[in-house]
């Protein structure tokens, strides 16, 4: 049995592999739109260069073609220094193999708030700040969804039942929509909540202080997922759990008199925990790279409004980056639930993958 999980689970971990080698190369080539950026960086560097030598009073004596000699030869040795005198099909493997080990190199224009261009201490600033607001958004979702809808679905056809059907229409809209409406009232016209940031203006010194105003700062944001997608969960979980509930084992069960609590534990919700794991952790992960636009909405600095940066300025490492660590981040994730599944799932014990 034994080799057979171990057969399974490094097959498994061999093809995440590859395909997280795959998809950071096909984001090398799109972030450097097939090798466009590094045109700009270069003619960038060729402009610093020459307004550089031009600027210096010790070649002020060099005519214009003396000054441009100058200029190429400075500008070819630099090429050189940073390997962008080798053509881009060449450097993208370079990149490639510096992404994969984790190398992420420097930022073409961001920087951190202590000044780095660093792209690891870049994202490594956002990161915590995403992973506060986005995990702890979808911590709460997951239960709503899980509590409300295992309790729906024992109760189908109810006034509850009948009202979380009629509000999952609200999900239609996303969370950041609900979120202006949010500022607006909460920060524009009661002013008792701030309109976005993560922390107040200037910033609190004492750590419980600190702590308080981040949280009083996340609760338009949560709030606003909440509403938008409470709803939705509650009604896909009762419809999942509704399938269950209906099973000749449930109403066993239940013509046995045991209690209703019991019931959804034992005969509902425990056979139907690995996909709602499975479904919750890769949520959570995808939660991790932000929402660009809620992020954007309440001015909140995590990883959806770096990739909008980055985007919007073509800062190429920074991109690479980012989708190097969601990559490895859900490549974990999956791995980790493949290996679960592998001593879980009898058809595997057995041989029968």
């Amino acid at each position: 049995m034994f080799p057979k999980i171990v057969g399974y689970v490094v097959k498994r971990g061999v093809m995440l592999f590859l395909t997280v080698v795959i998809a950071v190369y096909i984001t090398i080539w799109i972030a450097n739109m097939g090798g466009y950026v590094d045109e700009i960086v270069k003619g960038d560097l060729y402009l610093s260069i020459s307004q550089s030598v031009r600027q210096n009073p010790a070649y002020r004596h060099l005519n214009d073609t003396q000054v441009r000699e100058l200029v190429d030869a400075l500008y070819a040795n630099e090429l050189k220094k940073i390997g962008f005198d080798k053509p881009f099909i060449y450097r993208s493997f370079i990149y490639l193999r510096d992404a994969i080990s984790l190398n992420l190199g420097r930022a073409l224009w961001l920087s951190s708030n202590s000044g780095s261009k660093s792209v690891y201490i870049i994202i490594s600033e956002r990161l915590p700040n995403t992973v506060l607001l986005f995990t702890t958004t979808q911590l709460i979702l997951f239960f709503i969804g899980l509590f409300a809808g295992l309790f729906l679905s024992r109760r189908y056809g109810s006034i509850p039942d009948k009202l979380s059907v009629t509000l999952a229409p609200l999900s239609s809209l996303p969370g950041w929509f609900y979120g202006i409406f949010l500022i607006l009232i909460f920060a524009s016209s009661l002013r008792i909540l701030p309109y976005g940031g993560m922390v107040d203006v200037p910033p609190p010194t004492d750590s419980l202080s600190y702590a308080l105003s981040v949280l009083k700062h996340m609760i338009l944001p949560v709030l606003s997922w909440l509403i938008a997608y409470s709803f939705i969960n509650i009604y896909s979980r009762r419809t999942f759990f509704l399938m269950f509930s209906s099973e000749d084992y449930v109403e066993m069960a239940k013509a046995k008199g045991l209690p209703e609590s019991l019931i959804r534990r034992r005969y509902i919700l425990r056979p139907t925990l690995p996909p709602i794991i499975t479904d919750f952790s890769l949520t959570l992960i995808a939660s991790w790279m932000g929402a660009i636009i809620t992020e954007r909405v309440f001015d909140w600095p995590g990883i959806g409004s770096l990739l909008y940066s980055a985007s919007t300025m073509f800062d190429t490492p920074v991109l690479v980056g980012l989708i190097v660590i969601y990559a490895y981040l859900l490549a974990a994730t999956i791995f980790t639930l493949e290996l679960v599944y592998a001593i879980l799932d009898p058809r595997i014990r057995m041989g029968g993958v």
